[in-house]
């Protein structure tokens, strides 16, 4: 189930992806942990949510598949690593794409800031110029380092690996 969001998450070009989309995610929102709609079968997916973004980091192109605030991207997640500014956020489920839209800071943010909240979007704005915006879709890598998804991968990933005894290697033989 977890190949399904890599697969929604980097724009393939399928029947149920395109359907999923323009269904539930028409006006540009993405699918967090706080909004879980539609089919019970893709309600069932974004239970995994939160697995599948511990695993992922976002290489930022267009910026519209990434949330601003929870997804790893330019390798931090923005809200653990200004969680001042956090939390004067007004908007907690916005894009990437669509924060870089706004025409000025009260339009994301309750002023006045505090001073470390000040400075850290003063910091947050540094790494927001940095980026170059284009319209190629956003892709998703994984912290095996490809930006393949392999289910072997998330597995291992996801349960660890126990050293095994030499002895049950005898008795498989």
């Amino acid at each position: 189930m977890l190949k399904n969001l890599h697969k929604f998450f980097n724009k393939h070009d399928l029947p149920w992806v395109n359907l999923i989309r323009e269904r539930h995610y028409n006006n540009g929102s993405l699918p967090s942990v706080s909004q879980r709609h539609g089919s019970f079968w893709w309600s069932d997916i974004l239970k995994l949510l939160d697995s599948f973004k511990g695993m992922a980091m976002v290489n930022v192109f267009s910026g519209k598949t990434c949330l601003f605030w929870d997804d790893l991207w330019l390798n931090r997640v923005p809200k653990h690593h200004y969680p001042h500014l956090y939390s004067f956020a007004k908007a907690v489920d916005i894009s990437l794409f669509g924060a870089l839209q706004v025409s000025g800071p009260d339009e994301l943010f309750n002023l006045p800031l505090s001073q470390v909240a000040a400075s850290q979007l003063v910091e947050l704005a540094g790494n927001l110029n940095s980026l170059t915006l284009s319209e190629d879709n956003d892709i998703w890598s994984y912290i095996w380092g490809s930006p393949f998804f392999s289910t072997s991968k998330a597995y291992i990933h996801l349960t660890g690996q126990m050293p095994t005894n030499p002895m049950f290697r005898w008795l498989w033989k």
